[in-house]
């Protein structure tokens, strides 16, 4: 029991690695290409590319140019960055699939952290870098860490919904009983 716990916690370690890796990675590479901000590489035109974008803000500009904002954002990830790991095995300890989902949101929560923390535009200004242009879509540019964030948390919330048998809508029929059954 001792072992699969420690096995859990290296594998939530491992994926929450790898999803930082990638983003950093990502944005180290776009921004070498694009090094002059604003600038924008298109892949398929008018439709998707990369941008410089460094973003000194949270979801679409909120909080730019506040820094005591910026500084409670900062308090609330550190925080969450800290809540994650624990909710993932305390209330999700039998649930695998949320774990694997609580440790993707984690990597990419970290990814804009390291971003905040060592990143600076050149007013020095603390800024995430973003690159990806999703703008024809309706969204602003993004970087992996939001998609990390994003598609981990809608999987989440499909996963707590109606994947499993603790699942709040159990889809199966197998899940269902078994939930029945652990009720008992």
């Amino acid at each position: 029991m001792k072992n699969d716990k420690v096995t859990h916690a290296l594998q939530f370690a491992l994926i929450a690695c790898i999803a930082i890796f990638l983003d950093q990675i990502t944005k180290a590479l776009a921004f070498a290409l694009l090094p002059v901000p604003n600038s924008t590489f298109p892949l398929i035109e008018g439709v998707f590319g990369f941008s410089h974008v460094e973003n000194d803000a949270i979801a679409f500009g909120i909080g730019s140019g506040n820094r005591p904002f910026m500084v409670a954002i900062m308090i609330v990830t550190s925080l969450l960055m800290i809540g994650i790991p624990v909710l993932a095995f305390t209330v999700f300890r039998t649930n695998r699939p949320a774990q694997v989902c609580l440790s993707i949101i984690e990597g990419g929560a970290i990814g804009n952290f390291i971003d905040r923390l060592f990143v600076k535009n050149a007013n020095g200004v603390a800024v995430v870098r973003d690159f990806i242009d999703v703008s024809r879509f309706g969204f602003a540019n993004c970087n992996i860490a939001d998609f990390c964030i994003t598609f981990a948390a809608v999987a989440l919330v499909i996963i707590i919904l109606f994947i499993g048998p603790q699942a709040v809508f159990p889809l199966t029929k197998k899940w269902r009983e078994e939930a029945k059954e652990q009720e008992k």
